[in-house]
């Protein structure tokens, strides 16, 4: 059974993936906030992964980094902490865990990494600049580190749209905004956290043996085409 580290896996897209995981993979969550999940094959550390040190593990066949950040803005409002603090969730702490735990994935059975992205690292939305600049950091860090690791370890990130998580609560709160984000889609809709989850899983899986380097868009549309 493969063990896999999910990196804030207690709430939105990262809760959805461990209850997607622990079915057939043993799942070390490292999160601020204790899962309401609870299964034998579920262990957890509470760790702050920007301000704490990240718990040893010995051996893993997976990772992935779930923090993530929506912090929409004109630039004119934009400090240069907000970039400083979306570089810092979003790039440096995803760096953080790839380094601290690349020594036990080299140890795992056909390892593999999975990041984070977002549609707006290619789709020029206003009141994105800070999470736009920060999540094509991470685009940037899948490129170089896929061709790094080869053969040994893959790496590949999933750039979701609007995902129905408490991150995104302000885009729907109401149904009036929920309408509106529906029809600039597309398909007509926006996604859930376990068809998130279910790619995540694929991209982990020997199933995806030949795929690293890469950016999946799961965009419903909204990035490639235009109706």
């Amino acid at each position: 059974m493969k063990t896999i580290i999910v990196v804030g896996g207690s709430k939105g897209i990262g809760k959805a993936l461990v209850n997607k995981l622990l079915t057939s993979a043993n799942v070390i969550n490292i999160s601020r906030s204790i899962p309401k999940t609870s299964h034998k094959n579920l262990t957890h550390y509470s760790c702050d992964v920007s301000q704490d040190q990240l718990p040893d593990i010995e051996s893993a066949d997976g990772l992935v980094y779930c923090p993530g950040s929506i912090n929409l803005k004109p630039i004119t409002r934009l400090s240069i902490d907000d970039f400083k603090n979306d570089f810092e969730i979003n790039v440096i702490g995803a760096v953080k865990s790839i380094q601290k735990y690349l020594p036990a994935l080299k140890k795992g059975n056909h390892s593999s990494i999975l990041l984070f992205s977002t549609v707006a690292a290619k789709l020029g939305m206003p009141f994105h600049a800070s999470i736009a600049t920060s999540k094509s950091g991470v685009e940037g860090l899948v490129k170089s580190l896929g061709a790094e690791l080869a053969p040994s370890i893959r790496i590949n990130a999933i750039a979701p749209t609007v995902t129905n998580t408490d991150l995104a609560a302000k885009l729907l709160r109401n149904e009036k905004m929920v309408e509106n984000i529906t029809e600039r889609h597309p398909l007509k809709k926006f996604l859930a956290p376990e068809e998130v989850a279910d790619m995540a899983g694929f991209l982990l899986s020997q199933k995806a043996a030949s795929i690293s380097g890469q950016i999946f868009k799961m965009d419903c549309g909204i990035v490639s085409f235009k109706l």
